[in-house]
């Protein structure tokens, strides 16, 4: 198990307390105006949000169900057949780059499509809790402030302390992360797209045409530096650490700790594992993997860590593309919950003086707010039902007119007889 040495700090604390007069009447009118126009924004948001997003679903939904009926896959990765060309693709390998990642400062160097730097810094972390309370017709607010050290990635503005003095950060790290991408990724004869800005970097035209494919290959796993040295006499390994520390079992603020991983292995190493294999869906153009447009308007290009069939990649993207069309949902009629509870809010204002029928109005205010939110947003969905899939909103409705359409014929039979 590898050793992460946190240090022996003291937590420390102090009380701060602010006294104001309670606000009265027209003062309190007064925020809740500014809250009803932030709730009145919020609530039209919140319509956007869920009407969009059913368009959003549909059309993923329809491009992924196109893209089923379409896929191939190649008889072999090792070969570009030319009857495939401009066709969407199905392709499963091993990943393999051209040459090694590396950081020589750490005497690090591995096959990989990305190697991660990670630097943290040991820092002092400031951590505040605070309540509010009544007494002597005053409102008083109190904050407990407290204080300990941590090693943490970001910088951390010791200058926003309530208490600074004695507990100082550095502003800036000697050590930045960073991670370094590999320019050309294959599957067989088949070349990754790239990201515009790793091909901006490499200056690449050829990868400058492409978007992509090596950005999704984002399946960090921890380097072990059990195995490497100390690169240099100010350097400390540790476990899986480099440590820029005097003692690195009693760090001081301002000490950092390094660590890497990577993402994608080429090629089988002893000490990794075999090589990360990719399951891709794209175009084919030429010897590339590119983005594939449908006939919605949407693109295919898909990448899964594993080996999967057509049938399966498609089946988990339109698991997830569920996933999220309810995950918004549920973000939309937050927001209108949310807005409705702001706007009606002076409704408790004006009873605010009055104890008990407060509590029974602030009730009554909420059960409004959860049903009125949850109609809308089901109209809202069945809106864009409408509005995307008019054939389906048509025969639905026609469906719940049948029963109607049956009963009415039936009673001139009955008045016959």
């Amino acid at each position: 198990m590898a050793a992460n040495y946190s240090g022996l700090s003291t937590r420390k604390e102090h009380v701060r307390v602010t006294t104001k007069p309670q606000p009265g009447f027209l003062e309190r009118l007064s925020e809740t105006w500014g809250g009803m126009s932030v709730g009145l924004m919020t609530f039209l948001l919140s319509f956007y949000l869920i009407f969009t997003n059913e368009g959003r679903a549909l059309k993923t939904a329809t491009s992924l169900a196109e893209g089923l009926s379409l896929v191939v896959t190649p008889d072999s990765i090792h070969s570009v057949a030319p009857e495939n060309e401009g066709r969407l693709v199905h392709i499963i390998g091993a990943l393999r780059t051209s040459k090694l990642l590396s950081d020589p400062n750490y005497g690090v160097h591995l096959p990989a499509v990305k190697l991660r730097r990670q630097v943290e810094m040991y820092q002092w972390v400031e951590t505040e809790e605070s309540g509010e309370y009544t007494e002597d017709g005053q409102v008083k607010t109190e904050r407990r402030y407290s204080y300990n050290t941590e090693w943490r990635s970001d910088i951390i503005n010791s200058r926003n302390f309530d208490r600074e003095i004695g507990h100082k950060n550095p502003s800036a790290m000697a050590v930045e992360s960073f991670t370094a991408t590999a320019p050309f990724v294959q599957i067989g004869r088949f070349f990754l797209s790239a990201d515009r800005s790793a091909a901006q970097t490499h200056h690449c035209f050829r990868a400058l045409l492409l978007s992509g494919l090596i950005d999704k290959v984002d399946n960090f796993k921890p380097l072990s530096l059990s195995k490497l040295e100390d690169p240099h006499v100010d350097i400390i390994r540790r476990g899986d650490y480099f440590y820029h520390s005097e003692n690195p079992k009693y760090p001081e603020v301002g000490d950092l700790r390094v660590s890497f991983s990577y993402a994608g292995l080429s090629g089988d190493d002893p000490d990794l594992g075999p090589a990360h294999v990719v399951t891709v869906i794209a175009r084919q153009r030429g010897d590339q993997l590119v983005p594939y447009s449908t006939r919605s308007g949407d693109t295919l290009l898909l990448l899964h860590h594993g080996d999967f069939s057509a049938e399966e990649v498609f089946r988990r993207e339109q698991k997830s593309n569920s996933l999220r069309t309810w995950g918004l949902r549920a973000a939309g009629w937050a927001a209108m919950f949310v807005g409705l509870n702001l706007m009606t809010r002076i409704v408790y204002t004006l009873v605010d003086w009055l104890p008990v029928l407060r509590d029974l109005v602030n009730i009554g205010l909420k059960t409004f707010a959860f049903c009125v939110a949850t109609s809308l947003t089901l109209l809202t969905v069945a809106a864009g039902w409408l509005f995307y899939r008019p054939l389906w909103a048509l025969g639905l409705g026609c469906l719940a007119l049948l029963p109607i359409a049956i009963a009415r014929t039936r009673v001139p039979a009955k008045k016959l007889e």
